[in-house]
């Protein structure tokens, strides 16, 4: 048997990749490598020029890997300048303009001018895309072409008719980025907004393609970190409202086929669904609002930032329209994407002292202080002034401000103690719930002494505290308030940290908690602590 090691060529390899269906071998792949066959016939020139497909990616990646050749063949090239697609063609250009010595624009003026005014459209159409694609106008991006510039930009224009129609027909093309492309690019080329070439292009347009001209205009808004309602919007006019609201009608089914995507457990899809809905604009409010009540905080940072994108104004402006007369909860979206603006210590702190707004707001303020990413060299001595404030909310804030820094920092350990001793139940959470984040494993004692608080939201966060700082010289206590203690929340926490902390006793308080607690999610909470630790089935 012959065990000869065989070299693959990279024309083969990339066969063999397109052929079993491999990622590297998707569409825009196949795509340059059918390209690359159509133009390139010499054998030992496709063997070195079409395997630059596989790790270029794009349809005119060949024309890239022949320009590369010494001396650049002209052949394929002019070849190439007839290929359906523009890529091709303009990439053929600027490899031709490499072999030549000359601009790319210039290359291109010259093949415009070149070619008969009866027969010149393919050239002038891709003048036109290179142009739309650079973003300027075809006269603008021809002015620099050297003396027949000026020339080759006046045929250009004198083929807009054609251009125009050509760019049409692509609009219902089955390919969605081969009409995304379009429209945009006609957009550039007739200087127009694309929601006007759009809308303009539907009057000789049945209602039945309408999805197809909604699905261009999302790409082209996606591409441009704008909305299809916000273009839409900004472009209607009293006649054209029959046609606006044909696209209305496409994008509300899509949108509430979108609805399951927005409840799905999965933080991550809800997420993403978020991040969709952003092309919509003022069309998904509804939806954008309805997640700011979302229980994780980068859906409802998320759904905050699109907002404010669909209302066409900066995040800061929308957040203090929305905080004037919220409560904490209506403001906590608002606030948690303030976090990660720049100016959010300004903002955060300007909030805070604004004693027109809801002391829950402003305490709400201090606290996302600790995910600013600004100012933590001062951030003690800015929030000193509220640590001491009569208003509970703005105390216990201050304290959730410092979680974000070390014990090191000075002033920090005074202010955890400070707070540890406070009168308010509320600062007094906060101060334990600092001790958590920070894992200040040197305060378990003065955490577990909290635990026969007449509050019971402090003895929760105490109980919620010893799981992460708790010795086993605080399981005693922990036990006694999962058997004793009257608040069903208390009783959970103090099973968890028992199910962390372990030992004997541990256990026995959880197994007496699973059988006889009144409350069936102690008892759930209990069974689970239980297993951690290697009991029961």
């Amino acid at each position: 048997m012959d065990y000869t090691v065989r070299l693959v060529s990279p024309a083969l390899l990339l066969v063999v990749l397109l052929t079993t269906g491999q990622q590297q071998g998707g569409t825009p792949t196949r795509e340059c490598w059918m390209s690359c066959q159509r133009h390139v016939t010499d054998p030992s020139l496709r063997a070195r020029t079409c395997g630059s497909c596989l790790p270029g990616g794009r349809v005119d990646s060949w024309v890239q890997g022949l320009a590369g050749q010494r001396p650049i063949p002209r052949a394929p090239l002019v070849s190439a300048m007839k290929d359906p697609d523009w890529r091709v063609r303009w990439a053929a250009v600027r490899a031709d303009a490499r072999r030549q010595g000359v601009t790319d624009r210039r290359a291109l003026a010259d093949w415009v001018m070149a070619e008969p005014v009866s027969s010149n459209l393919t050239a002038c159409l891709t003048a036109a895309r290179a142009a739309a694609e650079a973003g300027a106008s075809s006269a603008k991006f021809l002015r620099d072409a050297g003396p027949r510039g000026a020339n080759a930009a006046a045929r250009v224009w004198g083929r807009r008719d054609a251009i125009r129609e050509a760019l049409e027909l692509e609009l219902y093309a089955e390919d969605l980025a081969v009409r995304g492309s379009a429209l945009a690019h006609l957009a550039g080329f007739l200087s127009r907004k694309p929601a006007r070439v759009l809308l303009d292009a539907m009057a000789a347009r049945p209602e039945s393609v309408d999805a197809v001209s909604a699905s261009a205009l999302k790409v082209v808004a996606g591409r441009s970190r704008s909305s299809v309602g916000r273009m839409l919007l900004d472009e209607a006019k009293p006649a054209e409202e029959a046609r606006i609201n044909r696209l209305f009608a496409v994008y509300s089914k899509e949108l509430e086929g979108m609805q399951p995507e927005l409840t799905v457990a999965d933080p991550l899809q809800r997420r993403r669904a978020v991040e969709s809905l952003r092309v919509y604009g003022p069309l998904a409010m509804r939806e954008l609002e309805r997640a700011l009540g979302d229980s994780d905080r980068w859906v409802r940072r998320d759904a905050a930032r699109a907002l404010a994108e669909a209302e066409g104004v900066p995040l800061r402006t929308a957040a203090e329209r929305r905080i004037e007369s919220s409560d904490a909860m209506q403001a906590r979206p608002w606030l948690e994407a303030m976090a990660r603006e720049k100016g959010c210590v300004a903002f955060f702190l300007g909030t805070a002292r604004d004693k027109a707004l809801a002391a829950s707001v402003r305490g709400a303020a201090l606290a996302q202080l600790a995910d600013c990413s600004e100012g933590a060299r001062d951030r003690v001595s800015s929030v000193e002034p509220f640590l001491t404030d009569a208003q509970p909310l703005l105390r216990a804030g201050a304290v959730r401000a410092l979680s974000g820094l070390t014990t090191r920092q000075p002033g920090v350990s005074e202010a955890t103690t400070r707070a540890l001793r406070d009168g308010a139940p509320e600062v007094v959470s906060a101060a334990l719930e600092l001790l958590t984040l920070q894992r200040q494993t040197s305060r378990g004692d003065e955490a577990a002494m909290l635990l026969e608080s007449e509050h019971g939201v402090v003895r929760t966060a105490a109980a919620e505290a010893l799981e992460q700082i708790g010795r086993a010289s605080h399981v005693k206590a922990l036990a006694g308030c999962l058997r004793e203690d009257t608040e069903a929340a208390v009783r959970v926490a103090a099973a968890t940290a028992l199910g962390r902390i372990g030992g004997a006793q541990a256990a026995a308080a959880l197994s007496d908690a699973a059988a006889r607690d009144p409350d069936s999610h102690v008892k759930h909470v209990s069974r689970e602590a239980l297993r951690r630790l290697g009991f029961g089935q």
